[in-house]
């Protein structure tokens, strides 16, 4: 199921994307309107606590509004709503994995990824939606930089996962572009300011739900500035899989719900380019996972 979260008519919502339609269901409407079940998730953080369970709850509703003789009275067609990133704000920083894949660890300086895992946080505050107009920061970054990534989103609470439940604790997969202003990064001596800029972690367009994407360690990755490819990874690289990067980080930090891991970038940023090549306004990026969709940005 591709889930995606909107407003329509000022009102914040979710739903799954109607089949071959460019558009998405309503569901808090069908069930507000329908009664269809006893209770429902106001948000898609909530709803997924209860894994499996909100996915048949959510298809539920969709059929029911199926058989009515106007579905189309709750659907939005994309160009009615207001996109918005899938999890609009995390309830703690989004927790990101530097130097995950070797090429890209040898782009930025190293002779290769480090054993452990590197890990550094993003503000809430960075979140942005596909499709939004984001900000160079002239004002305060000449080396605004772009990273394609795979985002993987939490269920549920959990600590000392072992690494055969991993995956119990995944609701689903999206994509995030980890913009990163590299003058920062370097002036502060740590990731944090440089990493967290508003509207440096867009993330979307869809929340792609688990049983779609059986091997999150299968995917292509490509980042694409004006078209020219960037990026072209696969996350068979990666370093730190899925499954260790929740065990590793579980260890010490309670997961959550709505937690958002990003997992780290492929070769190809613009720093690593001779010469560098940063964004600059006028700029349009696309990220492109297999099975997600395209995260599409462009900057002013």
């Amino acid at each position: 199921m591709k889930i995606l979260s909107f407003r329509y008519n000022d009102i914040l919502s979710f739903g799954p994307k109607v089949k071959k339609e460019e558009a998405v269901w309503d569901v808090l409407a069908i069930q507000e309107s329908l009664q269809v079940l006893p209770s429902y998730a106001k948000t898609i953080v909530e709803g997924m606590t209860n894994g499996y369970e909100f996915v048949e709850q959510t298809r539920k509703l969709v059929r029911a509004a199926q058989e009515l003789e106007d579905p189309s009275q709750f659907k939005r067609d994309f160009k009615e709503i207001e996109w918005l990133a899938p999890i609009p704000r995390t309830t703690k920083n989004i927790i990101c994995i530097g130097k995950n894949y070797d090429e890209h660890a040898k782009e930025m300086g190293s002779e290769h990824a480090p054993e452990d895992i590197m890990v550094f946080t993003k503000a809430p505050t960075a979140i942005a939606a596909d499709e939004q107009t984001l900000s160079v920061h002239a004002d305060v970054t000449s080396q605004l930089d772009y990273e394609g990534e795979l985002a993987v989103v939490i269920a549920k609470k959990g600590k000392n996962i072992p690494k055969n439940l991993a995956f119990d604790y995944v609701f689903g997969y999206t994509i995030a572009n980890d913009i990163t202003a590299r003058d920062l990064q370097s002036k502060h001596k740590q990731f944090f300011l440089g990493k967290s800029l508003d509207g440096s972690c867009p993330m979307g367009p869809y929340l792609v739900t688990k049983d779609e994407i059986p091997n999150p360690q299968n995917l292509t990755v490509v980042t694409k500035v004006n078209d020219e490819v960037r990026q072209n990874g696969t996350t068979r690289d990666m370093m730190h899989s899925v499954e260790d990067l929740i065990v590793d980080i579980s260890r010490l930090v309670t997961l959550e719900p709505g937690d958002v891991i990003l997992t780290g970038t492929p070769a190809g940023v613009g720093l690593g380019m001779n010469p560098p090549q940063y964004l600059k306004s006028g700029d349009v990026v696309k990220v492109s996972i297999e099975g997600i969709g395209t995260l599409v940005n462009r900057f002013e």
